[in-house]
């Protein structure tokens, strides 16, 4: 039985079709860039202190010292979310007191911050932080609203790749762009942090569901030389530029409702794609739906100008496509089996850590020293040269060697930030910088080396449950940030050893390089170790080492099959 990339190679690789799935596709990632993460700047927190009301009868003298000073990662400062006492100023005030002389500050009485805080406005005119006070007892609701977003991006994605592979990648594709767009508009007019948090968690369902639903529709269509470069160039490059985009954005529009207003609008950016991105022909055939696959096909013949064959599909080939429309594939199907089991947990286990540092990296850029929209910019930039190294990576090396470099690189740099002297911020930056492009490099392999794991039938509900998981790491990554507020170095020491010990869970992964893309769950590669168990193991009947071993010594004989069919 032919492959479907043999079955499809009659269209070439890099005709008018694949360009228009290739622009168009990435195109549609450009917008999930620039509205994945603008909370960065909606929910930052600006320089703050207590609020000394001008009605308080306080002389300028005991004003200047109503703020107490604190010491914080070895600096002395104003403090944040304490004053002294008011009434005990007033009276010191009134009996013309001076602080220090008559009156020693220190033994004053503090209280917490009764009217309010004083945000410096230098940066923002106002954030969700300075709107709705998220700081000192509130704190944790700026990073909670981070990781509510993110739950949201967990359920959606989980979901969609079930209903993806169910009824189709663009139906689901286009409903969450709809989704996205309604959800961000909405949020403009949040009156609440529960409101406005409420509505976030609907905006991480869509938003990032279309991205990962967009990416298998790609990696299905398009043809193996191809599919390299839009899984890492195509795909990863727009939603760098779209991040690249967003700093300039937030530096004009200092108000976050404003700035909220061109994250929706760029949902509009979507409505001619309705037209111009179809169905993926490889899920049409996999549902016995051989006929709309075939129109498809013929009409990417016509673009491409090349000559049809006049038989596209065998009458076996749609023999077993009908045969496989009967069969309906669940979560289930990839638990029913202890190599896909374990391959699953360990991909997960990848993404956990990646993803989490990722966004980790990407929340702290407005805590780095110097200017955050720079910071944030630079951020972006980084990424661009990290697609272009995951695009050669993919293209030339082992996936092996591509998931464990990258981790390897990103946890050591940011491992070694801890050591830079305070006296040498501009060194921290850079090896900070280093180690987002070691991270974000992993991040975009990791897309490619899961999507050729899993079969066409469970591609998309693999990815989006792989991706589900993820979102463990990202929704935890707001407060790993936060932990730096007890030990400014706790965030990197935390990022750094779990993506040390990932890069060495990689050796476990079977190696999909140069091997033909799997379309059914006994074509699945084995994990590494299990197709080699002992025979004596055997001997315990009704034992689950007894199970994987058969299970995976036949998986082993069907890879081999499989790839001896593929070189001939």
């Amino acid at each position: 039985m032919r492959e479907y990339d043999e079955i499809t190679s009659f269209l070439g690789t890099w005709g008018r079709f694949q360009q228009m799935v290739f622009f168009s596709l990435a195109f549609s990632i450009l917008p999930n860039g620039l509205v994945g993460i603008y909370i960065v700047f909606v929910a930052d927190t600006p320089p703050h202190e207590c609020l000394i009301p001008e009605e308080s009868n306080i002389s300028e003298s005991w004003r200047n010292v109503s703020i107490p000073l604190v010491e914080q990662d070895g600096q002395v400062k104003r403090s944040s979310c304490s004053r002294y006492s008011l009434e005990h100023l007033r009276n010191f005030s009134l009996l013309n007191y001076v602080p220090d002389v008559d009156v020693n500050v220190s033994q004053i009485q503090q209280e917490s911050c009764l009217d309010g805080w004083k945000y410096s406005k230098e940066i923002y005119q106002s954030t969700i932080v300075t709107e709705w006070d998220l700081v000192c007892e509130n704190e944790y609701k700026e990073p909670l609203a981070s990781s509510i977003y993110f739950l949201g991006v967990l359920v959606g994605t989980f979901i969609s790749g079930q209903l993806s592979d169910r009824y189709g990648r663009r139906p689901v594709l286009f409903a969450m762009m709809l989704m996205q767009t309604l959800t961000i508009f909405v949020q403009i007019f949040s009156p609440s942090w529960e409101a406005f948090s409420a509505i976030f968690f609907f905006i991480g369902f869509s938003g990032f569901s279309n991205y990962v639903v967009g990416y298998v529709l790609g990696s299905e269509i398009l043809s193996p030389a191809t599919r390299v470069v839009f899984c890492s160039l195509g795909v990863f490059m727009a939603s760098g530029l779209g991040q690249m985009l967003l700093p300039l954005f937030a530096y004009f529009l200092r108000d976050w409702r404003l700035l909220i207003i061109p994250m929706a609008a760029s949902g509009l950016l979507y409505i001619p794609l309705w037209w111009i991105i179809p169905e993926s022909p490889r899920w049409l055939l996999s549902q016995g739906r051989v006929e709309e696959a075939e129109a498809i096909l013929r009409n990417a013949a016509r673009m491409n100008k090349v000559t049809v064959p006049q038989v596209i599909f065998t009458s076996d080939e749609i023999e077993e496509a009908r045969a496989n429309k009967e069969k309906k594939y669940n979560i289930l199907d990839i638990l029913r089996t202890c190599n896909s089991v374990v391959l699953i947990l360990l991909c997960s286990i990848l993404w956990i850590v990646i993803t989490m540092s990722y966004f980790a990296l990407l929340l702290n850029t407005t805590n780095l020293h110097g200017d955050p929209y720079f910071n944030f910019f630079l951020s972006a930039v980084v990424e661009l040269p990290a697609y272009v190294v995951a695009m050669l990576l993919l293209k030339f090396c082992p996936r092996r060697f591509c998931q464990s470099s990258t981790l390897f690189l990103g946890g050591s740099v940011i491992l070694f930030t801890q050591l830079v002297p305070g006296d040498l911020p501009g060194v921290a930056v850079f090896l900070e910088m280093v180690g987002k492009f070691g991270i974000t490099t992993a991040f975009c392999v990791v897309y490619a080396v899961t999507s050729e794991l899993f079969p066409t039938v469970v591609r998309n509900m693999a990815m989006g449950t792989c991706s589900m998981a993820a979102r463990i790491g990202t929704i935890i990554s707001p407060f790993i940030i936060y932990l730096g507020n007890y030990y400014k170095y706790l965030p990197y020491l935390f990022i750094g050893g779990l993506a040390l010990l990932s890069g060495m869970l990689c050796f476990l992964l079977p190696e999909t390089f140069g091997k033909v893309l799997p379309d059914s769950i006994t074509e699945m590669q084995t994990v590494r170790g299990l197709g080699k168990s002992k025979k004596t193991v055997m001997e315990s009947k009704g034992t689950m080492m007894e199970f994987c071993t058969k299970e995976t010594m036949t998986e082993t004989e069907t890879e081999t099959d499989v790839i001896k069919e593929a070189k001939l």
